[in-house]
């Protein structure tokens, strides 16, 4: 039904732009069936995307059930980005050398020993190291996934369409996280959270042999282990400076040292690859602006992206009441209108209306949107939030899947590996940076505002610090003052934290505004090629770009 709906989906959207069927063609060993295809690798991509955000639910019950720190909490989420992020560009540049169909394979199977493991933890160290192996996996999954879908799609209509699907379940995987979590929490134990995620990927794992061809024999080439070391320590770097540079403070020696690692190791990245005769990846990329402008534009979006869904769910939790569950159903209007936006973006980008113009009005939306949230005060009915939501959302798909699209447009096919990785990788270091940043300007206003209070004056030291340390924490201070200032101090806790909220969506705004300009300014509509890029044959031709 779905393999229908796909091939029907891609036939009408090429009758739509005036394009002629392609005939038949002979079927070649490394093409296989590409609607069977897809839809392995949309069913290996949903479960990375829904562990992105599926555990975030269960910190309150770790926290209770392991005893878990506010430390051990944040890295229970962080050891999986970080595996991630640091690893994305190795794990694209291993299905490039050894195999895209083994390596996907590899990664599923790990990825759900990784879920078993996690679910029978009983204490927070093996359960860090078990999200630490999840995230190696993901690493390999998924670039993989977008890499077969640009090496199985080579007309770029029908490899548009493709990641405009890719893209959409890429959006409604950040719902069903929640979703997800929420109802197995209030059925189940925390371990189920992950146990849930062994079977999909176990099914995909097993339907790859059947349905992805293996890759046609070739020159072997050698693996850039200098390349592959400096990936690792660049990313690692900045992904680990990023994340604790909240805590230790954005201009602590410990912070200024990790970011001069990371620029370190960058500079001698490309300095590397430049000599090297078969590269990790191609750093002649970046000079192509329809390969750089776009990263950044995706990087932009997953920085607004991860910054909303932060402080969104602290403020419908623990504000308006909601449960995990019903938070999880709220948020939906997000992923639904990411999965239209990344279907009609791309399909509109492949038009006359290009590219630029598509991510452009993507970008804005997302900074009308933030502006709008902004503007909410604790009285904000859903229908509002909702709408705000859809505007988001909406935004995020039209920037991101043409941006994608426009990424590995300019990929040789047997760098398409390695290309998706440095999509994933603008995915995670923004995404990060967003949490990073936002939450470390929430934090800010949220403590000086509860500074100003008087009424939170009048409690002892010790209830002032705690309710300076979060949300959660001053929502308990209180609920435990004295009755006479019981509703003073509450009311300050609201007035910090919508304070917070307010001045990090008007952050997220200007950087979505800033990266509309940018994208307006230097990203290409339209790629350029000698010829068709379907007639081309064996390697794609490098892009030569129009604005």
């Amino acid at each position: 039904m779905l393999a229908d709906v796909i091939a029907v989906n891609m036939e009408v959207e090429r009758m739509s732009v005036g394009i002629e069927p392609v005939p038949p063609q002979p079927r070649t060993p490394g093409r296989g069936r590409p609607v069977a295809i897809l839809v392995v690798v949309l069913v290996a991509a949903l479960a990375i995307n829904v562990e992105t955000t599926i555990v975030n639910v269960a910190l309150p019950t770790l926290n209770s059930s392991l005893g878990a720190s506010t430390k051990a909490l944040q890295w229970i989420v962080d050891a999986y980005n970080l595996a991630f992020a640091a690893l994305v560009l190795a794990g694209g540049t291993v299905g490039d050398r050894f195999g895209r169909r083994g390596t996907l394979i590899a990664g599923l199977v790990l990825f759900a020993l990784g879920s078993v493991g996690a679910a029978l933890c009983t204490s927070t160290g093996p359960l860090i190291a078990m999200r630490l192996v999840m995230g190696v996996a993901s690493a390999l999954i998924f670039p993989t996934t977008l890499a077969i879908i640009t090496d199985t799609f080579r007309d770029p209509r029908q490899r548009a369409a493709a990641i405009g699907v890719w893209g959409a379940v890429t959006g409604l995987g950040v719902a069903i996280g929640p979703i997800l979590g929420g109802a197995l929490l209030e059925v189940f134990w925390w371990g189920s959270l992950f146990l849930a995620l062994a079977p999909i990927a176990l099914a995909a794992a097993l339907a790859a042999p059947f349905v992805i061809p293996s890759a046609s024999p070739g020159r072997q080439n050698r693996l850039d282990r200098g390349g592959l070391v400096l990936s690792v320590v660049m990313l690692g770097a900045l992904v680990y400076t990023i994340i604790e540079a909240p805590d230790r403070g954005w201009s602590s020696a410990p912070t200024l040292a990790g970011f001069a690692v990371a620029l370190g190791a960058a500079v001698g990245f490309a300095w590397w690859e430049r000599r090297r005769r078969e590269p990790l990846i191609d750093v002649r990329l970046f000079t192509n602006l329809r390969f750089s402008a776009a990263s950044g534009a995706v990087t932009v979006a997953f920085f607004a992206l991860f910054g909303f869904i932060f402080l969104i769910t602290q403020f419908m939790q623990l504000l308006q009441g909601f449960s995990p569950l019903e938070t999880g159903v709220r948020i939906l209007p997000v992923a639904l209108s990411i999965a239209v936006g990344s279907v009609v973006g791309t399909r509109l980008a492949v038009t006359r209306i290009g590219t630029k113009v598509v991510v452009f009005v993507g970008l804005l939306l997302l900074a009308a949107s933030f502006g709008w949230i902004a503007a909410s005060d604790l009285a904000i009915t859903y229908p509002t939030m909702a709408a705000q939501m859809v505007l988001l959302g909406g935004g995020l798909g039209l920037t991101t899947a043409p941006a994608t699209d426009s990424i590995m447009g300019v990929v040789r096919p047997e760098q398409a590996g390695a290309g998706s990785a440095v999509n994933d990788a603008t995915r995670q270091v923004g995404g990060t940076l967003g949490v990073a940043v936002i939450g470390s300007i929430f934090s800010t206003l949220y403590i000086r505002h509860l500074g100003d209070s008087q009424a939170l004056g009048l409690m002892p030291p010790a209830a002032r610090s705690a309710a300076a340390e979060g949300l959660a924490q001053g929502l308990a201070v209180s609920a435990q003052a004295p009755p006479p200032i019981a509703g003073a101090v509450r009311g300050a806790v609201d007035t910090a934290f919508l304070a917070g909220l307010q001045a990090g969506c008007l952050t997220a705004a200007a950087v979505c505004l800033a990266g509309a300009v940018f994208v307006l300014a230097v990203l290409p509509a339209h790629p350029r090629t000698s010829a068709p890029e379907s007639q081309v044959s064996g390697t794609r031709k490098s892009a030569i770009v129009e604005p």
